[in-house]
């Protein structure tokens, strides 16, 4: 190496450590964009087309903010979450609404996608840890597999509560005990992490989704009538809150490597 050259850039990793503050948003954020989505395609009247483009450009800007980023900052991070929860729902609602693809359809496609983004993230960077998003190519892996697991989760929650008419409440509960049976795996039979990590990612999905319907339709729909802007507006600031709080105490809590 010649001396003169720089040192190789060094990245910290890039992705907070998973805590119960971590999932706590991570839901949060699924339920924003289930009711955020809503509000801009059904409230601002917007349509499905304006509010994808208005997402897709704030999505854009997040992420370029969030890879520039050298180390995790919480800001960046949380702001790309959100906009992929939001952006991910859309994705399926026009597959379903503007194209007529079936919420069944959509689940397999998006299933097949998101294993096939596993395993040639896994053939290329041998480890699917997200304790280890330390470079480029990991990064674009690693959202790539986020953006799959918010559009997954949002078939698959519409196609359980809608399509096969369990509704809102059955749905929650259905994918609830889902993600506790995966953290029994994980904490009491000692099931790999990254999986663990992955699955219970995918699952929170469809729960804050359903959460979020529940909160947000009109009780003729089985809801509870708080309406989307109000179950935005709540959710969000609470977001917001957590995040200010991450980002005044860096230090991890409750680790688990995976």
């Amino acid at each position: 190496m010649n001396p003169s050259s720089p040192p190789p850039v060094k990245w910290l990793n890039k992705v907070p450590e998973i805590t119960l503050v971590f999932w706590i948003i991570k839901m949060m954020s699924t339920t924003v964009g289930e009711t955020a989505a809503d509000y801009l395609n059904i409230n601002l009247k917007l349509g499905l087309a304006g509010t994808s483009i208005i997402m897709g450009c704030l999505l854009a800007g997040s992420l370029l903010f969030q890879m520039r980023a050298k180390r995790y900052v919480p800001a960046f991070y949380w702001l790309c979450v959100v906009c992929v929860s939001v952006f991910g729902t859309l994705v399926t609602d026009n597959l379903s609404d503007n194209l007529g693809v079936p919420l069944a359809v959509s689940t397999a496609v998006f299933g097949t996608a998101l294993v096939i983004v596993f395993a040639i993230w896994y053939a290329k960077e041998r480890t699917l840890s997200i304790q280890r998003i330390d470079t480029r190519g990991r990064e674009y892996f690693y959202w790539t597999a986020i953006l799959l697991t918010f559009a997954l989760g949002t078939a698959a929650g519409d196609w359980v509560a809608e399509g096969l008419g369990t509704g809102y409440v059955n749905a929650a509960l259905l994918f609830g005990a889902m993600i506790v049976a995966v953290a029994l795996a994980r904490y009491v039979l000692k099931a790999n992490a990254t999986l663990c990590f992955w699955l219970a990612y995918i699952l929170t999905r469809p729960f804050g989704a359903a959460c979020g319907d529940l909160l947000a339709q009109p009780a003729t729909s089985g809801g509870l009538g708080l309406g989307t802007t109000m179950t935005s507006i709540v959710f969000l600031s609470t977001i917001v809150c957590l995040i200010a709080c991450l980002s005044i105490n860096r230090q991890p809590v409750g680790e688990d490597r995976v």
